[in-house]
Parts: structure tokens; C-alpha cells; sequence
């Protein structure tokens, strides 16, 4: 196909597509506090913070799933680890009730469930408390890490696109170890299309998607030097797409490189999640169009619909036809 494609004509290719996203899949709790509650404990005399409801939704890699989901893509499955814990029973839930295949998780005892608290203020309906995080600092085990794979190999002829969301923040890492990084590299019956937040120059021979400050910290690891078409040809990627915020995105191809702009929004009420939702929508399109422009003008597209909505926000197909 080519980038001549309406907009209208790339949606409706979306449900003839199959999408796995890899990576590190999380659950995401938004808990709502009444101020009212804090009473300090008998015991210890600290306040508690008393919390009235809970909604739970799927983070990280899960975020991007919903993304391809609401974008009425044909299959969506994730590959990822969850604990053997009530936020695993939670998350694999989360997945399913949104039409997003949890079959390729793997359930483990050796670690927790990736797991983000979010404490709302019931009155101001704000973001206001710290975060209260469920994370696992040490490597993969060795075992889990070569399941992974095997799962990845197995499954990856069976999909068209892969996306990876390596956003572990531990120097360990997480779910995309070096022998994930090795096996995505191999996958050629598939577009692999990779986020990843602290080890973007590792990556050969896929998509790399990184946003600004990512993009100029992996070109000062990898060069000492803020260079992304010398970025690109290391790793050897089609395509170095580097968001750019409000800006739009850097498309960066062996051909050059150009700024594809995006629609300017005043008054964004959420970010969370619009580098998820741009991926989501770029790597589609480019494996429907072929074009890394028009991936990123969609992609553009997409995030400026998620930022208008509290919280990680999806896009429908509805949506993204009135919005453009």
C-alpha cells in the first residue's frame, strides 16, 4: 500500500491486523481518597489515607494494548509477566474485559506484579498524594527470561506488528532483557516497533521510537555526542521516529529527516500515556502505508485526542475521523 491512503482508509485497515505488544505490562490502581478520612491511627498516631474507590486499568505495555484496542485493531495480545498476587488476578482482568488476549502472560511467584498506585483527591479530583509503587529492582531470572523468548519466537509469526514497551526504570530492567533485545532483532515476518525509556541504543534492526529527552540521553551514551542520523545507522533501524511533544515528531530515515507537526492544543488536560497512544496509531499505520511521515502524522493525530482525557486516554476510530 502507499501513503496516498485517507485517513478513513487507514482505520478500516486496522481490523485486518494482528498486534502483540512485548514488554513490561502493568496495572495501574486509581484510588480516590476523602481528606475527610484521615484520622490517625490508634496504634501508631500516623493519618491514613482512607480510600472510598478503586478503578483499575492496564499500564506500561498495558497501555498500549487499550490504545490498539480502541483503534479497533483485530487481535491484540500481550507478552509480559505478572505476579502470582491479587493484582495479577486484577491486571489479567483489566486485559481481558478490553478484548486484549492475556494468554501469552506469564504468572510467576519469583516477583510481584508491576504494579502503580494513584492516590485522587476526592475533593479537588487531583493527583495530590506520592505514588505508591509495586516494583522489582532485581534482574529477570534466568528462567523467565528464556520462557519469554521461547513465547516471543512461538507467538511471532502469528502477528503483523509488535510493539515493545521496555519502561522498567531499574538498572536491572525488566522484561526486555539482552536475549529479548536479540530475538526482536531476528523477527522478520512482523513490523517491531520499540519505546523504550533508558535503553534505546541497544535495539537492532526495529522501529525505535524514543521521545526528545530519551532520544538525546541514548545518543550521548551511544556517541557522546547529540547525533540521530548517526543513532539511526547504529542501530541500524528503517526509521528513528523521535517525539517531540507538542512539536510534533522527528522522522529520521536513511533518506534524511523531517518534523512532522502536530495540531496545536492549548490546554492539555493529561499527558500520561500520549507516547503510548502515538505508538499505538504510528505503528499501525506504518505497517499499513509503508510511510513513516504518514505513521507519524497518525500518530500526532491520535496523542492529540488521548491528552484531552484524565488519565492514560484512547482514541476510537470515531474519534480520530472528527479530530482530523
Amino acid at each position: 500500500m502507499t501513503s496516498a491512503m485517507t485517513t478513513a482508509e487507514i482505520l478500516a485497515a486496522f481490523p485486518k491486523l494482528r498486534a502483540l505488544v512485548v514488554g513490561d505490562v502493568c496495572l495501574d490502581r486509581w484510588c480516590t481518597y476523602d481528606p475527610d478520612l484521615a484520622d490517625p491511627s490508634r496504634e501508631t498516631g500516623i493519618p491514613r489515607i482512607g480510600v472510598i474507590s478503586t478503578e483499575v486499568t492496564p499500564g506500561a505495555a498495558g497501555t498500549v494494548a487499550n490504545n490498539l484496542a480502541a483503534l479497533k485493531t483485530g487481535t491484540v495480545a500481550v507478552l509480559g509477566v505478572i505476579g502470582d498476587d491479587g493484582f495479577g488476578y486484577e491486571l489479567r482482568h483489566a486485559l481481558e474485559s478490553r478484548g486484549i488476549s492475556a494468554a501469552l502472560l506469564v504468572q510467576t511467584t519469583q516477583i510481584p506484579t508491576f504494579t502503580y498506585t494513584k492516590l485522587i483527591n476526592r475533593r479537588t479530583g487531583a493527583e495530590d498524594l506520592p505514588r505508591v509503587d509495586f516494583v522489582s529492582t532485581e534482574a529477570l531470572p534466568e528462567v523467565l527470561d528464556r520462557t519469554l523468548v521461547s513465547a516471543l519466537e512461538r507467538a511471532a509469526p502469528e502477528f503483523d506488528v509488535i510493539l515493545v514497551s521496555d519502561q522498567a526504570e531499574t538498572s536491572a530492567g525488566g522484561v526486555v532483557t539482552p536475549r529479548m533485545r536479540e530475538a526482536l532483532s531476528r523477527i522478520s515476518n512482523a513490523l517491531v516497533w520499540v519505546d523504550s525509556r533508558l535503553r534505546a541504543e541497544y535495539f537492532r534492526d526495529v522501529v525505535v521510537k524514543p521521545n526528545r529527552q530519551e532520544a538525546e540521553a541514548a545518543c550521548m551514551r551511544a556517541l557522546g555526542r547529540l547525533d540521530y542520523a548517526e543513532l539511526r545507522r547504529r542501530l541500524n533501524a528503517p526509521a528513528l521516529i523521535v517525539t517531540y511533544g507538542a512539536e510534533g515528531a522527528l522522522v529520521v530515515t536513511a533518506a534524511g529527516s523531517a518534523l512532522v507537526p502536530t495540531a496545536s492544543i492549548q490546554h492539555p488536560v493529561d499527558i500520561c500515556g500520549a507516547g503510548d497512544s502515538f505508538s499505538a496509531g504510528a505503528a499501525l499505520t506504518l505497517k499499513v502505508t509503508g510511510d513513516p511521515m504518514e505513521a507519524a502524522r497518525f500518530g500526532n493525530l491520535v496523542a492529540s485526542i488521548t491528552i484531552m482525557k484524565r488519565g492514560t486516554g484512547t482514541a476510537s476510530p470515531e474519534e480520530v475521523l472528527w479530530q482530523r
